[in-house]
């Protein structure tokens, strides 16, 4: 019996599957490396997982995650699931490499992550061979949820949300000034906070500033990311994550504006993913 997860920041989505093909899906919070350690990994499993599943008989785990883009940082992870599962072996690879499995299984091309943070690659078919780093909420990460949240929340604090959002944001999220900064500053995983703001730009998206954010944020995405990859126009734009999902509709018209053509636009790699592993076994 394997194990299957796509990690992301915020959440992982994980499937269970067994020798006859059965699937079954749970999921846990996300486990980034750069925020987390393996104790507390390991104490959120044991209290996360399902109470049905037979951890000692789970015989592979495969956990694609975000932030694990150093094989220090990947054991910070995998040290957390050998202590979860005593008998079953570990892999541990960056969720970039699950975004291109799940988008172009075996076939090279452009993937993309846009959800609580951004990442991209092109793929050959087997691994990743290039990548423009996202740097990151704190320096990069455009076009995620994390980069439009900063956005709307600094509009917010310095009182230039428009249309009677000023007034919408406070009934319905009730933070000061000072809340926000000790989020931030202060309290673990700041960048899956800025990233929750995302739901309140997309409840709102008739709004014309919500709709013009999010288009700046995969405006500047694509130029600051997408368009330094070599001829990248001569790929399909593939694209995993909720952000990226959610507005597909503008990603999708930004994507045509770099005349990228566009390709698969889907939530979760989870689906295809566990596919591509069912195909490899």
């Amino acid at each position: 019996m394997i194990l299957i997860a796509d990690g992301g920041s915020t959440k992982s989505s994980w499937c269970q599957l067994d020798e006859t093909g059965n699937r079954v899906y749970f999921n846990t919070e996300g486990y980034n490396p750069d925020f987390i350690k393996t104790a507390e990994i390991a104490a959120s499993l044991d209290k996360n997982l399902p109470e049905t599943l037979p951890r000692a008989e789970i015989t592979e785990v495969h956990y694609y995650g975000a932030g694990v883009s150093t094989a220090k940082k990947a054991e910070i992870i995998a040290a957390a699931m050998r202590q979860i599962f005593p008998n079953a072996k570990v892999k541990v690879d960056h969720d970039l490499l699950a975004a291109a499995h799940a988008l172009l299984g075996d076939k090279p091309g452009f993937a993309a992550i846009l959800g609580t943070g951004t990442n991209s690659c092109l793929y050959d078919g087997e691994k990743v061979i290039h990548n423009v780093d996202s740097l990151g909420y704190f320096l990069g990460d455009e076009g995620s949820g994390s980069f439009i949240g900063k956005r709307l929340l600094r509009d917010y604090l310095r009182g230039l949300l428009p249309d009677g959002l000023q007034e919408i944001f406070q009934k319905e999220f009730n933070l000061t000034r000072e809340d926000i900064l000790d989020r931030l500053y202060n309290q673990p995983l700041p960048n899956r906070f800025l990233a929750s703001f995302g739901k309140f730009t997309y409840d709102h998206n008739n709004i014309s500033y919500c709709r013009e954010i999010v288009l700046q944020g995969f405006e500047t995405f694509f130029t600051n990311i997408v368009a330094h990859y070599p001829n990248y126009q001569d790929y399909t734009f593939n694209c995993v994550g909720s952000v990226g999902y959610n507005f597909r509709d503008a990603l999708a018209q930004v994507a045509r504006a770099h005349n990228m053509e566009v390709g698969k636009i889907i939530r979760s790699p989870i689906d295809d993913l566990v596919s591509y592993h069912e195909g490899k076994a």
